[in-house]
């Protein structure tokens, strides 16, 4: 009766998961990979010490996004949010204000890592996909023409652009690899929550490393007992072959 009933849930669960998925005209395997693609993007901007308004995996009513992961006040890897400027036009603004040759770079220079660290959020996206999913990475469009703005304030040419872009994709898979455990717990998470706060995807993280640190710990106590083990038996075995080559001496006769 008990697995009647679970096997039941399951299946209503299931079945309401799917309706979900063709009200918004999405298949399975397109949901999997929107919600790797944005925790990719959430967790990148986390280790980098930026923090998060929240993230969805849940279209915008109006088309303009599949799904979204947002700043405290801005949009970290999409475009408008409130009454911020798009990021193109934004970049268009401040380029007008970088130096120019000869002048000094200084008062730019939080400028030129800020470009920097959002095309390593941006590239985290795709990495994330790679890590997780066979085949290449479906393309973003506001990822690519995101990541080209933000080059082009630190580039001057396309070739310099696209070298420092293949950096940053780069540098976003050193920093996604130790983690594809969080990527994998988030990603499953958000799949099944379909929008969390910045909040909640700071918890999960910590639990998600806290149980990952146990399971290890667990795992390294189970290790040394073994060896333990294997050690007495060991040590047991040697005093029995030792006992063995002893000389065995003559029994006194009596009288």
């Amino acid at each position: 009766m008990t697995d009647q009933v679970e096997e039941f849930v399951e299946t209503d669960e299931d079945d309401e998961y799917y309706k979900m998925l063709t009200l918004i005209g999405r298949s399975p395997e397109e949901d999997e990979r929107i919600s790797i693609h944005e925790a990719g993007h959430a967790l990148a901007a986390r280790l980098l010490g930026h923090p998060l308004g929240g993230a969805t995996v849940d279209p915008d009513p109006n088309g303009k996004y599949g799904g979204l992961v947002w700043g405290p006040r801005h949009s970290v890897a999409f475009g408008k949010h409130g009454d911020c400027d798009d990021v193109p036009e934004l970049c268009d603004k401040i380029a007008a204000l970088m130096p120019n040759d000869g002048e000094l770079r200084n008062d730019t220079a939080d400028i030129y890592l800020h470009a920097m660290n959002r095309c390593i959020e941006l590239a985290a996206a795709a990495v994330a996909e790679r890590m997780l999913l066979p085949g290449e990475p479906v393309p973003s469009v506001s990822d690519v023409e995101h990541t080209i703005k933000y080059a082009a304030l630190v580039c001057r040419s396309p070739e310099a652009a696209e070298k420092f872009i293949s950096l940053c994709e780069t540098m976003a898979r050193d920093l996604l690899r130790p983690y594809a455990f969080i990527l994998i717990a988030l990603s499953t998470v958000l799949k099944i929550r379909r929008t969390l706060t910045g909040k909640e995807i700071d918890d999960l993280i910590a639990n998600t490393c806290a149980g990952f640190k146990l399971a290890a710990e667990h795992g390294r106590r189970a290790d040394w007992r073994a060896r333990e083990l294997a050690a007495n038996s060991f040590q047991i075995e040697c005093g029995h072959v030792n006992f063995a080559s002893l000389p065995q001496s003559a029994p006194d006769r009596v009288g």
